[in-house]
């Protein structure tokens, strides 16, 4: 089970490179199950994921490069790149998984945080440096984000 908030920021840490990233490349397969496959660095996998905003089923299972790059060319819509930094929050067990995309969808930047139940996730207090919780704002979910044909306008949250 996965349980996660996603937020919109106000602004970029100032010490953002002194935390460790991945670079992040993915593709659906489908949108609804949500099928995704995923090169994390040198590492690729296909997920699979329930339904539900908040909480939800996830199924990882590994890939090799060669069939990562074989279905990555049947993916729909759109390729997702991005660079992921791992930013703990102090005094807890928690990481903030800061997401800044590359183009077409730069300059959105989309925080998740997980937790280990509904009622840690419910009762998280999220950093100053947070704008918006938009866990239950579909477009903002990367199988969505995947599949739109908007470059530059106001579903996506701009860093200036």
């Amino acid at each position: 089970m996965e349980i996660e908030r996603k937020f919109l920021i106000k602004e970029l840490p100032a010490n953002l490179e002194n935390y460790p990233f991945h670079v992040i490349e993915q593709g659906y397969l489908s949108t609804g199950p949500v099928v995704r496959v995923r090169r994390q660095d040198e590492t690729y996998y296909m997920t699979y994921k329930g339904e539900g905003l908040l909480a939800h089923e996830e199924y990882n299972l590994p890939l090799t490069a060669e069939a990562y790059q074989h279905l990555l060319q049947k993916a729909d819509g759109n390729i997702i790149r991005k660079k992921r930094y791992l930013i703990p929050i102090e005094d807890t067990a928690l990481t903030i998984e800061l997401d800044i995309f590359e183009p077409p969808f730069a300059p959105l930047v989309i925080a998740e945080v997980e937790f280990t139940s509904i009622e840690e996730a419910n009762a998280f207090i999220a950093p100053d440096w947070f704008e918006k919780d938009v866990t239950s704002d579909r477009r903002y979910h990367n199988s969505n984000i995947a599949g739109t044909t908007i470059q530059g306008t106001g579903w996506c949250h701009r860093i200036d």
